[in-house]
């Protein structure tokens, strides 16, 4: 018998406790890959270094903090996301703290791999919980946590920034470093996942209606299962176009803007242009995934997935156009991630409701490795490019051209063949789907 919020005791009246938790946890994350392209420079100073040689290390964290999922997934299943993410809050803390005191690329790259492993621990956990406390809303509360990602280093760029001006990047590292973890680890304590077969107050009314506009499996697939269906590999595809293109800007906009003085030009009189486009980037970046997500409920995921590439798409060439000026630089480069964003929300939403909640955990963990395939493009690829064609517009068209790859993708390929699947698999599974109506009753 299923457990809902009629039932006394319900774990449901924690579940907004637990978002909140996940939230929190995930701002405090967000500088290590956020906060990356304000170090890029002094380090390349300080070890004497390439910008494509110090990049590596901001990819050596995306695959550490990406690749080892499926591996995290498997220990949150078992041992819970409060253990599994209090470890990941002390490697989140020794991951800066050491990339602080690093005096060779060798100790940078095995410190910041090292935050990634924390990181992406974290990451997981607190995705896997939104999916499965929130299947009535999915998209809104899986891109609420995912937001805070991209917007909880909005709230600490000036900070990070004055203390490296006044102090240098070793203090900023190694303080920041420290905040963060004890933050991760206090947030931790409050994390748990739902009693199997909980589903949420009047769900079965509610399924019914996020059905009409979101089709969600009948089944749950294995992450062995999943891997045997075409849909997956299309969605890993355009994850990974999406997120290089969203990364290459992510990674390269502090170096692109120093390349054109927007790091001495003051607008407002007493911010930088670099600055200011750096705090707004991260404001949209947040916002655009509850939003996106909530889209999403309302009109479906595929139709959002390709609304939302076009515009990145859109924005990024109208950025290459308009990049020498210094307002523009701003405004476009911001409305990037307001459109970039969403990916965070939209493929963990999609894979949840393809592939089922009970694996999602494991399931979307494969699928996050994407992203670590994209971040080789992303960092020193990009780093790379701009080196050969000595501009920054080159990057800019290879990132355009994806999303708009991405966007055609989602409308007239992966649409067709999810609806499909969830057909073929709701028709061939009657007993299934009586079963699962007898146990939300």
């Amino acid at each position: 018998m299923a457990i809902t919020s009629h039932d006394s005791n319900d774990p449901g009246s924690w579940r907004w406790y637990r978002l909140a938790a996940c939230i929190i946890a995930m701002m405090a994350i967000a500088n290590l890959q956020y906060a990356w392209t304000l170090f890029t420079t002094p380090l390349t100073e300080s070890l004497n270094a390439s910008l494509e040689a110090v990049q590596w290390a901001f990819t050596f964290f995306v695959l550490t903090q990406t690749w080892l999922v499926p591996i995290d997934a498997y220990f949150i299943d078992r041992f819970g996301p409060r253990i599994v993410v209090s470890i990941a809050g002390l490697l989140v803390g020794a991951g800066w703290i050491g990339a602080g005191m690093a005096d060779s690329l060798t100790e940078l790259y095995v410190s910041y791999a090292t935050g990634g492993v924390g990181a992406g621990a974290a990451y997981g956990a607190c995705i896997s919980l939104a999916m499965r406390w929130f299947p009535d809303r999915r998209g809104l509360c899986v891109g609420a946590v995912a937001g805070s990602y991209g917007f909880g280093t909005a709230l600490t760029v000036l900070p990070i920034s004055s203390m490296i001006k006044a102090s240098g990047y070793a203090p900023a590292f190694i303080t920041w470093g420290l905040i963060q973890g004890i933050v991760v680890l206090a947030a931790a304590q409050f994390l748990a996942m739902p009693p199997a077969k909980w589903v949420p107050a009047g769900w079965e009314a509610v399924k019914a209606k996020i059905q009409s506009k979101v089709q969600q499996s009948s089944r749950d697939y294995t992450p062995l299962e999943m891997l045997k269906t075409v849909p997956f590999y299309i969605l890993y595809f355009m994850m990974t176009i999406v997120a290089a293109g969203g990364l290459m800007v992510t990674a390269q906009v502090g170096p692109m803007g120093k390349t054109y003085g927007y790091d001495k030009h003051i607008l407002f009189g007493s911010i930088s242009v670099l600055s200011l486009a750096l705090m707004m980037e991260r404001v949209l970046n947040g916002l655009a995934r509850p939003f996106w997500g909530w889209i999403s409920d309302h009109i479906g995921r595929y139709h959002t997935m390709a609304l939302a590439f076009l515009l990145e798409g859109l924005f990024i060439i109208a950025l290459g156009i308009f990049v020498e000026h210094p307002v523009w630089f701003v405004v476009l480069s911001s409305l990037t991630f307001l459109a970039w964003g969403e990916i965070y929300s939209l493929f963990p939403s999609a894979i949840a409701d393809v592939f089922g909640s009970k694996y999602a955990t494991t399931n979307y963990g494969i699928q996050y490795t994407s992203k670590g395939v994209a971040s080789i493009l992303a960092a020193p690829g990009a780093a790379k490019l701009m080196a050969v064609t000595s501009s920054w517009l080159p990057v800019l068209w290879v990132a355009a051209i994806c999303d708009l790859l991405a966007a055609a993708l989602a409308l007239f390929w992966l649409k067709p063949l999810v609806t499909r699947l969830v057909n073929q698999r709701s028709a061939s599974l009657p007993e299934q789907k009586a079963t699962a109506t007898v146990a939300t009753k």
